[in-house]
């Protein structure tokens, strides 16, 4: 962590899975100071006093901001100070989106603008944007505006003076706020059948620590304007439920199928062909450069790639698919899991 050593970290929508989960991984390194921005007081309060009775020796290098990044005056006070900034602020709810989606705009888009804007503006070193697959081939408003986040921070880059920007694109996060195993879970302890969408979809599945371990991969390796994907595995939805099943004695046989929901795709897309087409292979991560031609177009008229009509996508059909017995492996190895399973309750 020396590169974080006596450092002062600002997480955006510090108090969901994300934030929590590099608060448990940073508090007892080197690092001088967390700065949690978020707008809920009471998921705040939640926060620091479970840090304080788990961690009380070192809970004191949190700090925390109520505000909003819809608001850029209240990042501007936050900011003050800052060298690094995980901005992982968003509305996510794929449906709560597509009713709503002038809200995703204001918090995804425009709360990225100001982020980075108040970022820039406070010299500060290095913001990591994370992002989601459903930004590749968007086709649902909260996979659209994360497209955009996703522009205006490649756009943001090539102005941003010392100030580096970069994206990670990243599939479902497992046991993240939200997503769909701990509502599993919660469905079984009650006697009532797990319910899901379509048992053929896939997804690419990812623990929160391999998130932390791709933003930290960005903010080590990644150059002004770039997007960082890690190589993840998909499983198909139905043997996610089957494996959850397993784990805490569900019956597979009620299974309920309730259908897509609005704006769902039956995959998701971590890299887009055009983007693969100049991805550099990074081991088990892609770089995907900014495209940094300038708006004199007239050149591109005689000049293409030929390359691209050869590249496939990254999606969560082609890449490694676990089978069940890997995606219970990998599902248990989770802490949340580990937690649920011997009765530990958890904050998120």
């Amino acid at each position: 962590m020396s590169l974080f050593k006596d450092k002062v970290l600002l997480i955006t929508g510090g108090t969901g899975s994300f934030g929590n989960a590099v608060l448990n991984r940073f508090l007892k390194t080197d690092i001088g100071e967390i700065r949690i921005f978020s707008r809920d007081e009471k998921k705040q309060d939640d926060m620091r006093h479970d840090f304080q009775a788990r961690m009380p020796e070192v809970a004191g290098k949190i700090k925390f901001y109520i505000g909003d990044v819809r608001n850029k005056s209240t990042l501007k006070y936050a900011m003050k100070g800052v060298d690094y900034v995980f901005h992982a602020a968003a509305l996510k709810q794929v449906p709560s989106c597509e009713f709503f989606p002038m809200e995703a705009v204001k918090t995804n888009v425009i709360g990225t603008d100001n982020t980075l804007d108040a970022a820039i503006d406070a010299g500060v070193k290095c913001v990591i944007c994370l992002s989601t697959d459903k930004a590749a081939y968007p086709i649902n408003a909260m996979g659209i505006t994360k497209a955009i986040e996703e522009k205006v921070a490649i756009a943001k880059s090539r102005y941003s003076g010392d100030t580096k920007i970069c994206c990670t694109r990243y599939g479902n996060v497992m046991c993240s706020r939200g997503s769909v195993i701990p509502l599993w879970i919660d469905q079984i302890r009650k006697g009532n059948p797990i319910t899901l969408t379509e048992p053929k979809m896939t997804r690419f599945i990812m623990s929160l620590e391999e998130a932390v371990d791709l933003v930290l991969f960005a903010f080590e390796n990644g150059d002004n304007g770039d997007i960082l994907v890690q190589k993840a595995p998909a499983c198909t939805i139905g043997t996610q439920a089957e494996a959850v099943c397993e784990l805490f004695g569900g019956k597979k046989e009620d299974i309920k199928v309730i259908g897509i929901r609005h704006g769902e795709k039956m995959y998701e897309t971590l890299l887009t062909k055009e983007e693969a087409a100049k991805a550099v292979d990074m081991g088990n991560f892609y770089r995907v450069p900014a495209d940094n031609r300038d708006l004199n177009y007239d050149k591109y008229f005689k000049e293409g790639d030929a390359k691209r009509a050869t590249i496939e996508e990254f999606n969560s059909d082609n890449t490694r698919r676990l089978n069940l017995e890997e995606t219970k492996e990998k599902i248990a190895s989770l802490q949340y899991i580990q937690n649920e399973l011997n009765g530990i309750p958890n904050l998120v």
